[in-house]
């Protein structure tokens, strides 16, 4: 005889809805934080790779752990500048950039609170270097003032950061002359203005960094080799899309743990009512069980249908978390960057191989809450089963 059809379970999880539909639930709460924490640790990671450029260098201090804890001096950096490897701009002008980048403090719009903020001071190439990022409203600074332009999530949520407005740091008044769109990096969470006077106004000798652009890739091995072993340089070269994804390193890492511990102790619950519902099943069909070993079904076929049961109740809460997480993708949160203390804007992110967990973390979900009922009913005495009820 064959085994017993897919839409026998099918049918009494539709004819128990209400228990169906309470169970699912439970176990959609725990795929959406699963899920959810995942996506969260995505966007972190998204944002911040997306921010460097496969073909852009970024040299810092070595043992420097950022930008911001960086310091290059002018001799230094008018060597790296003269390296044959750094591709050349229009003007024939290596396609480089000295930057510098320090933290302030800056209000917040919607509340008292305040949060840091990185400043960039960048250089007459350092757009060419960036064509992810363009210049949404107003103009560019000009060299040689007070100009800035911010990136649209810093005029969004701090107050003095919308067109014509000032903000005041290192002694200065700063004007805003115009707001950028970074797409989704983390540069949209910067403001920018000249090297030189924002150098001047932070009483800075130093630069920070020098991002150029290689002329051909292969020779990046070749000229981190060069700047790192010459003696008159204490300087690391790193690729800028490997520093950038460096950065979310530790914060992605820890969101993931957090949503995994979530995860365990609400899996708990959802399990446990798995079980009750499963074992419930199984004591208000006791007769209809027997008379399916009556008829001639093994008891493998009564343990793969309840199996399959719980498993497409799994099935459900997962598709049913997954559903309401993907909605998350619409909303971008701010957080502090771990390695910069500086805030940072990013969304979540909902990729295929977050759903494929998930939806895997679902059926686990099923199937442990389902095992031990399945296995009580196929187990079942056949006269004792029909005498049931």
């Amino acid at each position: 005889m064959a085994g017993i059809p897919f839409s026998y379970s099918v049918r009494n999880l539709w004819t128990r809805r209400l228990t169906t539909f309470l169970t699912a639930l439970g176990m959609a709460l725990v795929v959406f934080v699963l899920a959810s924490s995942r996506m969260l640790a995505e966007g972190l990671k998204k944002t911040l790779v997306q921010t460097g450029s496969a073909d852009n260098v970024v040299v810092i201090r070595k043992g420097a752990p950022t930008e911001v804890l960086s310091g290059i001096a002018r001799e230094q950096a008018a060597i790296v500048e003269s390296q044959p490897e750094i591709a050349l701009g229009p003007r024939g002008q290596p396609l480089l950039a000295r930057e510098v980048v320090v933290l302030i403090n800056l209000q917040r719009r919607e509340s008292d609170r305040q949060a840091n903020v990185v400043i960039r001071g960048i250089g007459e190439r350092s757009m060419l270097l960036r064509p992810k990022v363009k210049l949404a409203q107003g103009r560019l600074p000009r060299p040689g003032t007070s100009d800035i332009i911010v990136g649209r999530n810093i005029a969004r949520r701090f107050q003095g950061s919308g067109i014509g407005e000032t903000l005041r740091f290192g002694l200065r008044e700063w004007t805003v002359v115009g707001i950028f769109d970074a797409g989704n990096t983390g540069f949209g969470s910067e403001i920018w203005g000249d090297v030189d006077q924002l150098m001047q106004a932070f009483r800075r000798p130093v630069y920070s960094s020098i991002i150029f652009r290689l002329n051909r890739i292969s020779h990046f091995q070749q000229l981190k080799a060069n700047i790192e072993t010459n003696p008159r340089l204490r300087l690391e070269v790193r690729r800028e899309i490997e520093y950038y994804a460096e950065q979310s390193k530790w914060m992605a890492k820890f969101l993931r743990v957090l949503g995994t511990t979530l995860t365990v102790i609400f899996s708990l619950g959802a399990v446990i009512g798995a079980i009750i519902t499963m074992y419930a099943a199984v004591a208000t069909r006791t007769r209809e069980i027997g008379t399916l070993r009556a008829l001639g079904f093994r008891r493998t076929d009564i343990l793969s249908a309840f199996l399959f049961e719980s498993l497409l109740l799994g099935f459900l809460g997962g598709v049913a978390g997954l559903f309401f997480a993907s909605f998350l993708q619409f909303l971008t949160i701010s957080t502090t960057n771990f390695q910069t203390f500086s805030e940072l804007t990013f969304s979540f992110s909902l990729s295929p191989r977050i759903a494929y967990q998930a939806l895997a973390f679902s059926l686990i979900m099923g199937l442990v809450g389902g095992v031990l009922p399945a296995f009580k009913a196929s187990r079942m005495n056949i006269v004792e089963a029909l005498r049931a009820g």
